[in-house]
């Protein structure tokens, strides 16, 4: 395992790249930090440093006080709808159009994979694209809820009245699990995850590279900050991932023209 950042490690990150025979993405809310979206476990600027995950973003709260999660969600929601694709999320779009990489898993919520032009993008904590009523189970597009929520008001359902809640994993909430198993058998397939924006802490999303590890596969790991599988890794370099990744995409596809 590496964890300088050298010129040495993107190369040898392009050749594992460029080398492998079925290459996914895991990424975590490190990638659309320099979006400007804040991650939620960094010290002194991470969302958990200011708030309770257990008193505003768990299933169990949100039945009983749901203004709470709104009352948290909402000016991370205006940050979210304001930002864009940054080069990290381009570079896995390029490689992706290249046939270097296949599924991009990712624990974000914001889309800014598929704005950035990706596809097999598997969101496994959820998105905000659509809500579902706790009453009477009516899904409705996501547009509807957050004019509610911009508007500073709870959103009800328009059939029954019943409270709409986003299509993200809250704590306590089981992962969709038909996207996960598209996200278990990726893994899989693999013979190459890289890493990009994770700590790797939050299962079993953060165990999908262990599947790929004790089949045989390799592990790239490009974050800033330690992850929980740092030793396992093939390479872990050690950065910003809109710095390194874009020069890592820029060795494969120069390489390959």
């Amino acid at each position: 395992m590496s964890n300088v950042h050298q010129p040495d490690d993107l190369k040898r990150a392009a050749n594992l790249i460029r080398h492998a025979r079925y290459a996914i993405a895991l990424t975590g809310a490190g990638i659309s930090v320099p979006s400007g979206i804040p991650d939620f476990r960094s010290p002194h600027s991470g969302l958990w440093e200011r708030y309770d995950p257990m008193e505003v973003a768990s299933l169990a709260s949100f039945r009983r006080h749901p203004e709470r999660f709104y009352d948290w969600i909402r000016p991370l929601l205006e940050t979210t709808r304001n930002a864009r694709p940054n080069p990290a999320h381009e570079a896995l779009a390029r490689l992706q159009a290249a046939g270097y990489l296949h599924e991009i898993i990712t624990q974000n919520i914001d889309g800014l994979h598929e704005a950035a032009g990706s596809h097999d993008v598997l969101p496994v904590h959820g998105h905000t694209r659509t809500g579902t009523c706790q009453q009477c189970g009516r899904s409705v597009e996501g547009d509807l809820l957050w004019r509610a929520v911009e508007a500073g008001e709870v959103p009800r359902c328009p059939t029954c009245g019943g409270v709409l809640k986003p299509d993200v994993i809250l704590f306590g909430e089981i992962l969709p699990m038909d996207i996960f198993e598209r996200a278990r058998q990726a893994a899989e397939r693999a013979d190459l995850v890289l890493v990009a924006g994770s700590s790797l802490e939050v299962a079993p999303a953060a165990d999908l590279p262990l599947i790929t590890l004790n089949r045989g596969g390799s592990l790239l790991i490009v974050n800033l900050g330690p992850t929980a599988l740092d030793w396992y890794a093939t390479l872990k370099i050690e950065g910003d991932v809109a710095d390194v990744l874009p020069r890592i995409a820029d060795l494969v596809l120069d390489d390959a023209a």
